[in-house]
């Protein structure tokens, strides 16, 4: 191969690492293994500083060390990490389950409900504490499930709540218009109730924010006890008749009405 050959294909190889740089800028290692489908970031930063994962056969203990997906090849425990199909899935949370891989205290997870479901490594999106019920999601996609959480995107969710007091109008408009709780101002988007006997009500409440156990906060607040809460929708999407402890995957319509709820 003569000079000019030599120095035309140097040439085009640069540019074509060049164009391959533009289009995988790159990220940290663990942001790397979590946007690969293969765990939550925070799972990945315990895989890399306990010493599981090399890069470019390297051991790597820095999760924010920059990788390239396009480029570099990631291992855990020895086993190259390649994307994963992308999932999306709810599932009717039980009572008395909390929403985490693994508890310190030893209580049983939502996993539960997933295992032996030959699933992909998928996390939750959001949160129900253990008391709580209803729809919770799952993904291993975590630019879909940033959208859904991230505050800014107002993602509307309805809950049926079960209380201790039948309410008069008086008490669910000052639900509404909030109260001061520990330093945080919570509300609702709308409270009503839906059903009432003699010592109890269901109420519906919405909401387009969510701080740490916002609602039981908020009821407790204003002196109400409650005695059962169930998330029933997350934007248009909605929990239906699907049994408790059970789970199915989303319809395409379904992820793209949720990505959709987000950009709107």
């Amino acid at each position: 191969m003569n000079r000019e050959n030599r120095s035309f294909r140097g040439r085009h190889a640069f540019r074509s690492v060049e164009r391959a740089n533009a289009t995988d800028p790159g990220c940290g290692l663990a942001r790397a293994l979590s946007k690969l489908g293969y765990c939550s970031r925070s799972q990945a930063w315990e895989l890399i500083q306990s010493g599981r994962v090399r890069l470019n056969g390297v051991l790597m203990r820095d999760p924010e060390h920059r990788v390239r997906l396009t480029q570099d090849r990631i291992e855990v425990d020895g086993r190259a990490v390649r994307a994963s199909e992308k999932t999306y899935l709810m599932l009717n949370k039980p009572r008395g389950l909390v929403t985490t891989a693994s508890d310190e205290r030893g209580r049983e997870t939502v996993f539960a409900c997933l295992a032996n479901a030959g699933l992909p490594p998928v996390v939750p999106v959001g949160r129900l504490d253990q008391a709580s019920e209803g729809l919770l999601l799952f993904t291993n996609d975590s630019q879909w499930a940033a959208g859904i959480t991230d505050p800014r995107a107002k993602m509307q969710k309805i809950y049926h709540v079960q209380v201790n007091q039948v309410l008069p109008p008086a008490t669910l408009r000052q639900i509404e218009i909030g109260r001061q709780c520990d330093g945080d101002w919570l509300r609702v988007d709308s409270a009503v109730v839906i059903r009432a006997g003699t010592r109890n009500c269901w109420l519906e409440m919405k909401l387009s924010e969510g701080r740490n156990r916002h609602l039981r906060r908020l009821l407790a607040e204003s002196g109400l006890e409650v005695l059962r809460l169930i998330r029933v929708t997350i934007g248009g999407l909605e929990l239906g008749d699907l049994e408790k402890g059970s789970w199915r995957h989303l319809t395409a319509a379904e992820v793209r009405g949720l990505a959709k709820s987000v950009a709107g």
